[in-house]
């Protein structure tokens, strides 16, 4: 069979996190995904940890692309971009708005040349409104958009979020379902489209409980105080005697009734909505009392949606995980040196083979793609 995106070509002038992991996901789909990069490459090329020669984290990201080394602020290198833009299908950018138009690559100019073409700008805010220039990285825009007060942890110990859910939510996945959607629409009309990809956008999508409680209450809620981010003892994480954690997602009614009954929790408490800080209390004081691997021989059993916090260490090596092939694709720089690609929620019938090495890509000239 073949990929959903084998013919499709990407002019990806993306750095970092965000656009990177978009065209590879779209790579992965089987497009063909050419990087443009200045001279001496993309800032990520240089990211620790190292890959042979390279850097583990440009790997995961850009494994099965092409790389082709433009200046962009001389005529002539702009001028070598007119060949990729006249076959592209899709221009992936990543610069703040209006940073492409000042350099005569923007989407008017690309659209001039190729009415065809799909132009994704991925960027903080927007293209537009007052915040457009602002500068940021993921922890400004789920701060910027209250998603990150639902949950700061405490002014003695701040909690700074392990997800990029900006980066990667907000800016990556939208970017790709855009792009498939305007690709879809080209099909239909034949023309090309400007996608305006914010990615504070979409952080008010995951704020989406606690909006709807705000906006039909006239009271947002504050720290901890929403159902999914620490406001009930029902969906919490609780501390073991050794040190680990209990994530707790009992939500249901069913499931909370058997998680109560696997810790013993006194009758008293178990109507968790009447008094919520001291069911929290007594749970937290039942469970730091046993081990995790204690509660995890208890509870699992019951099925009642409590799970010892694995770390990424054992994640990895998890039937579950590994028998479903997520880390399977493996990235391979020019050295041979390899590690697993980024794991992408693509389904495996319509994604290149999980055993097909992704070749890091070489700086242009060395590696220009054969098609130019």
């Amino acid at each position: 069979m073949p990929l959903p995106l084998e013919g499709v070509t990407i002019l990806d002038f993306t750095t970092l996190l965000p656009g990177p992991l978009a065209t590879f996901m779209l790579a992965e789909a089987g497009a063909e995904v050419i990087k443009v990069e200045r001279p001496g490459g993309e800032d990520m090329r240089g990211f620790p940890p190292r890959l042979g020669a390279g850097s583990a984290a440009f790997a995961v990201l850009n494994g099965g692309k092409s790389s082709f080394v433009a200046d962009l602020k001389t005529e002539e290198g702009r001028a070598s971009l007119r060949p990729l833009i006249e076959k592209a299908d899709v221009i992936v950018e990543q610069f703040r708005p209006g940073v492409m138009e000042r350099l005569g690559l923007g989407y008017e100019a690309a659209r001039a040349i190729n009415p065809r073409i799909v132009y994704c700008s991925i960027s903080g805010y927007g293209q537009d409104g007052p915040r457009a220039q602002e500068a940021g990285h993921d922890i400004n825009y789920q701060a910027r958009t209250g998603l990150l007060s639902l949950s700061p942890g405490t002014v003695e110990a701040p909690n700074v979020p392990a997800a990029l859910v900006a980066d990667i939510a907000g800016g990556s996945f939208p970017a790709v379902i855009n792009i498939l959607l305007a690709l879809r629409q080209r099909d239909l009309t034949g023309e090309g489209c400007r996608l305006d990809i914010a990615m504070s956008d979409a952080m008010f999508t995951f704020a989406w409980l606690a909006l709807a409680e705000g906006f039909a209450t006239g009271r947002f809620p504050g720290a901890h105080e929403n159902l999914l981010a620490g406001g009930s003892p029902r969906y919490a994480l609780y501390a073991t005697a050794d040190g680990k954690f209990l994530a707790v997602g009992a939500l249901e009614e069913k499931f909370w009734r058997a998680f109560c009954h696997g810790i013993d929790l006194p009758d008293a408490l178990r109507d968790a909505a009447a008094d919520p800080d001291a069911a929290r209390a007594a749970v937290a004081g039942i469970v730091r009392g046993r081990a995790a691997a204690e509660w995890a021989a208890l509870l699992e059993p019951l099925d009642c949606c409590a799970t010892v916090l694995a770390s990424l260490g054992e994640a990895v090596e998890d039937a579950q995980f590994r028998g479903r092939g997520l880390l399977a694709a493996r990235a391979v720089d020019a050295s041979g040196a390899s590690l697993p690609a980024a794991a992408v929620p693509i389904a495996p019938n319509l994604r290149r083979p999980l055993d097909e090495p992704r070749a890091v890509p070489a700086l242009a000239g060395r590696d220009r793609p054969a098609s130019v």
